[in-house]
């Protein structure tokens, strides 16, 4: 996460909110449109556009946005061979090709990298490029070697604009339980991973998830995705404070959801605006997902747990040193992300949160937060711990009924 780590001031933030009101009601009255930032997809669109033109043994490819269930046919209808030759000709689209099969995904992405990483190496010594923007190819050559270390997991990687990238931590094909961790703003394949304040980040976030649900259920397979693979908003500016990225953010998640292999039940943790992306994904959702938990949350754009139409259990935390519990829950012509998750008649099962610190501090190693997230991930519901005098939370530990 994100500039909500940084602790703006509230004035600052109502600010934006007003100015974002503006905006939006000069937009409906046809002056002015609220624009967001425009993405460029070029390495991507370039690949995109490769494969569209590109056959196999004389038949063409199967569109990249064909079902999981129908990409997973292609791809086991292809010998070892053919497989290897469309990564090797085609690693930043078989990377982030729902149904294409997990390991070959991890293989794509490393291949994809590498290119990545040689093109901003290259670019380190463009005398073109401005002494800044040579520094800028520096940092992000070392994004991609740090992540091309050793044999790590990447599921989804596509370095156009600021970045994506998904990383697995576990063996996800023989999961008996799968967690997603789900990030806010400012998140991008620079902010994936952080040398400091590590538990801030994606990467920290997913890492500690892990071994707190190995220390929790020892017998249970799990396997953990730090997912990092939507666009997010940029500060906070009118993109956070509206809907639109989590929007789009969530038909990415639902799709991913979908083509994970097997049946394992996925846990969904939803950090900051992350939440506001699960709330608006909730209801696309397949019923695999049987925990929704969000914490430091500016809302999930609804009013109450029980409008997000989903069957899963929906939880939420916010420890007493985190600022956003001062952002203003509304919901006003589509600026706002409604009501508070904590409150209480929003209805989730609100969790303790003892021990974390601030906006960012959730998945910090030896906090309750952490504990009861690992408890969720594992399905361990009597060993969660509910915030003093929340009834739904109670309710939720026995299992017997659903948000």
């Amino acid at each position: 996460m994100t500039s909500f780590d940084s602790s703006p001031t509230l004035n600052v933030w109502r600010a934006l909110l007003a100015l974002a009101v503006v905006f939006v009601m000069l937009g409906t009255s046809g002056w002015t449109a609220v624009r967001g930032h425009q993405v460029s997809t070029e390495p991507r669109a370039v690949a995109l556009a490769a494969w569209a033109k590109g056959t196999l043994d004389g038949e063409k490819l199967p569109a990249p946005d064909t079902s999981a269930r129908r990409m997973a046919r292609f791809f086991t209808s292809l010998t070892a061979i053919e497989r290897t030759d469309l990564v090797r000709r085609y690693p930043l689209v078989v990377g982030n090709l729902n149904g294409a099969p997990i390991p070959l995904r991890y293989e794509a992405n490393r291949l994809a990298l590498v290119e990545a990483r040689d093109t901003e190496r290259a670019r380190m010594h463009d005398a073109r490029l401005t002494p800044d923007g040579r520094q800028g190819a520096g940092r992000r050559m070392h994004r991609y070697e740090s992540l091309l270390d050793g044999d790590r997991q990447i599921l989804a990687f596509d370095p156009s604009d600021s970045g994506r990238v998904a990383e697995v931590f576990g063996d996800l094909e023989h999961a008996e339980r799968v967690s997603m961790v789900v990030p806010g703003v400012d998140t991008n394949v620079m902010t994936f991973e952080k040398t400091t304040r590590k538990y801030s980040a994606p990467v920290g976030m997913a890492q500690s998830l892990y071994a707190a649900e190995r220390a929790a259920g020892p017998r249970t397979r799990t396997a953990v995705i730090a997912w990092a693979d939507y666009t997010t908003p940029a500060g906070l500016g009118i993109d956070s404070a509206i809907g639109r990225l989590a929007e789009d953010g969530a038909v990415r998640l639902d799709k991913l959801v979908r083509a994970l292999p097997g049946n394992a039940p996925v846990s969904l943790f939803c950090h900051s605006y992350g939440s506001v992306l699960c709330g608006v994904a909730a209801h696309r959702l397949p019923p695999r997902v049987v925990d929704i938990a969000v914490a430091g949350s500016p809302g999930m754009r609804t009013q109450s747990a029980s409008h997000l139409g989903t069957s899963a259990r929906v939880w939420a935390m916010r420890d007493r040193d985190d600022w956003i519990e001062d952002v203003p829950h509304l919901d006003v012509a589509g600026l706002g992300h409604g009501a508070d998750p904590v409150s209480s008649g929003f209805g989730a099962r609100v969790l303790s949160a003892a021990g974390a610190v601030g906006h960012a501090g959730y998945f910090e190693p030896g906090t309750q937060s952490l504990a009861n997230f690992a408890a969720i991930g594992v399905g361990s519901y009597d060993s969660v711990s509910c915030l003093k005098g929340n009834s739904a939370c109670q309710r939720g530990i026995s299992g017997a009924d659903a948000a």
